[in-house]
Order: C-alpha cells, then sequence, then structure tokens
C-alpha cells in the first residue's frame, strides 16, 4: 500500500494551494503598501487604496495582512515602488498596455522588452498604443439578484455609462474615475 496515503495527497495538495494564494496576497499586500505610501491611509479618501484593499477581500485575504501592508507603507520610507506603463505590439500588431509595480526600473524594463521579442511582438515608446484604449470599470452582478428594468434605472441614476444583460449576469460599464461612486449606489 507505499504510496496510497490519504494524508499525503491532501499535504501535497494544500502545499500547492497555500503557495498560489501566498503570491497573490504578495502582490496584493504590495499594491496595498504603495497605494498607502501614494496617499492618505484612509481608504474612504484614497481610492488606490480602497480599490486595492477590496481586490484583497475578493480573494479572502485576512484583515490582519492589510493592516500589516498599510503599516508598511510608513515602516519602510526608502522602499519606493514604481508604477510603470509599458506599451507596445504583440503578433499580429495587437497593440499591448502593462501596468507594472516594481523596484527596479531597468530590470523590469528588460524582463518585459525580453517577453515581447519571445513571443513576436515590439515594446514600444510611450503613448504608441494606449491611444486605442479607453479605461472603464465593469461591474458584473448575477441575474437572479435583480431584474433587467431595475439594474439599467439604478445604473442610470447612479452615472453610469451602460448597461448590459445577458443569460448569466447584468453588465454595468462607468467611466473609471466613476466606479466607486457606482458601485456603492448599486449596493445601496
Amino acid at each position: 500500500m507505499a504510496g496510497h496515503s490519504h494524508w499525503a495527497g491532501i499535504k501535497h495538495r494544500k502545499g500547492r494551494a497555500d503557495k498560489q494564494r501566498s503570491k497573490i496576497f504578495s502582490k496584493l499586500s504590495k499594491e496595498i503598501t504603495v497605494a498607502a505610501k501614494l496617499g492618505s491611509k484612509d481608504p474612504d479618501m484614497n481610492p488606490r487604496l480602497r480599490s486595492a484593499i477590496q481586490a484583497a477581500r475578493t480573494v479572502n485575504m485576512p484583515k490582519d495582512n492589510v493592516e500589516r501592508a498599510i503599516n508598511k507603507s510608513e515602516v519602510n520610507k526608502n522602499l519606493n515602488y514604481n508604477s510603470m506603463l509599458y506599451e507596445g505590439f504583440g503578433p499580429e500588431k495587437i497593440a499591448i498596455i502593462i501596468e507594472a509595480l516594481t523596484d527596479n526600473k531597468n530590470r523590469t524594463a528588460s524582463n518585459i522588452r525580453t517577453i515581447f521579442q519571445k513571443f513576436g511582438g515590439n515594446l514600444g515608446e510611450s503613448g504608441v498604443a494606449s491611444h486605442q484604449f479607453e479605461q472603464l470599470g465593469v461591474i458584473r452582478i448575477d441575474k437572479k439578484k435583480i431584474s433587467d428594468n431595475n439594474i439599467l434605472e439604478l445604473s442610470i441614476n447612479a452615472g453610469a455609462e451602460d448597461c448590459k444583460s445577458n443569460d448569466i449576469f447584468h453588465e454595468i460599464i462607468t467611466k473609471k474615475n466613476n466606479f466607486y461612486k457606482v458601485k456603492v449606489e448599486i449596493e445601496k
């Protein structure tokens, strides 16, 4: 019966899952730290911090980890993460925008350039692809929770740009800077 231990199977599965969660938590923790460093420590006053905390909540990041990441912004004043925006074209001239959070601009630029070249693309100058994109917020709500007419009326009153419905969910589209306001109105 060697190799048929129930516990060993659970241990290996749990180890893989914990490794993935750890990777996600560390990325979200960095984003929270940077957002807190750039603005207010109060999520109500800092929209970037508020969205980072909401992203952490969606993946069930513990509250202690969130608070630790906010406090880390005060402790490590000399450690600076920069938010970088890279633009380029992938295979078949598909426009690509990459947002990166880095502590070393040169290493990140080199890594992104290598990835583009490896897959048949090329890194472009700033502004080469951004004119083809529009930054929007998308809110999805289960269709069972609210009717088509009610969600349409609610989204228009909240200031959304568009509201679409399909068989599974309602999709509300907003401008990036109105996203939180529309979300709060719809949650009410």
